[in-house]
């Protein structure tokens, strides 16, 4: 009986052990990354021409304790105009927290037209699927983009030296697309599966007007001087490899700088890697930021 007690005693203590441990764990977690919403104001010319100002969300991840951080400006993709409404406020946890320790604060637009922000609007419209005008749509989203890095850099705990730029799908090409501004501190672009016009319902792998998509990536080859990542996946059903590969190229050809890699297929839809398959990217991003000095 002695024995048993001493057991349960002991038993007892490994339980309050592993609580306390948890509660310490739970608490140096929720300090490694703490979350903030902010409003920003943002002045842009609509798919139409039509000017717009009104304020956009902002969900912001930082580690508290650092007197200073450089910024990364985390952008979201583009669901069909039924589903826009329901990305709420856009987060992306996981990867914002990752990004978060390596430094960084992480600011997380939801742009005019979606959730939040306002669907009343769909400022970002490129026009019919055999005749998109990319350029125009990418260069609105960027604009948001743009006018968010502006903002961030009136607090005195930014590092406007030191920016990156990260997006997924129609946020991956806006990345790349305010890349190729070249504005003051930006010093790298990440672009996961990025592209317009993809609909893996109707046209699975084929995007509408994928060879405007080529000719406006080869745009952004001229002007972009910073390393960009391209990260794309064989399966991907709104962008095929094969007209990633050639968005690429396109920019590389007109002088782009840039590292370009095909991983294997992901699950039932490789376009879904960023949000589904971090133990997959974050190594690649992470040695990707480390050349670059950004290491936590």
């Amino acid at each position: 009986m002695r024995g048993s007690g001493i057991n349960a005693v002991n038993g007892l203590r490994r339980i309050v052990a592993v609580l306390l441990l948890s509660v310490i764990v739970n608490a140096v977690c929720a300090a490694e990354a703490e979350e903030r919403i902010i409003r920003v104001p943002v002045q842009i010319h609509d798919a139409t021409g039509k000017a717009l100002a009104q304020d956009i969300v902002v969900t912001v991840f930082e580690e508290p304790g650092r007197t200073s951080y450089p910024l990364l400006v985390l952008n979201h993709g583009r669901p069909p105009a039924s589903d826009r409404a329901s990305l709420n406020r856009v987060r992306y946890p996981q990867a914002a927290r990752f990004f978060a320790g390596l430094g960084f604060s992480v600011w997380v637009p939801t742009r005019v037209g979606y959730g939040v922000s306002g669907t009343a609007i769909d400022a970002e419209y490129a026009g019919p699927c055999s005749n998109r005008n990319f350029a125009r749509s990418f260069g609105i989203a960027a604009d948001q983009v743009q006018q968010v890095i502006d903002h961030v850099r009136r607090e005195p705990r930014i590092d406007g030296k030191r920016i990156v730029l990260v997006g997924q799908s129609y946020g991956g090409a806006t990345s790349i697309a305010t890349a190729a501004r070249n504005l003051p501190g930006v010093v790298a672009a990440i672009n996961f599966a990025g592209g317009g016009g993809g609909n893996p319902e109707t046209h699975p792998g084929d995007p509408c007007s994928a060879s405007i998509s080529t000719a406006t990536f080869g745009g952004y080859g001229h002007n972009t001087r910073v390393p960009t990542l391209w990260i794309y996946t064989e399966n991907d059903l709104y962008f095929g490899p094969k007209h990633a590969e050639a968005w690429f190229a396109a920019f590389r050809a007109n002088g782009g700088n840039g590292e370009f890699m095909l991983l294997p297929p992901f699950g039932d839809n490789g376009h879904r890697l960023f949000v589904r398959g971090f133990d997959i990217w974050s190594p690649i991003v992470r040695r990707f930021l480390a050349q670059r000095g950004f290491s936590g």
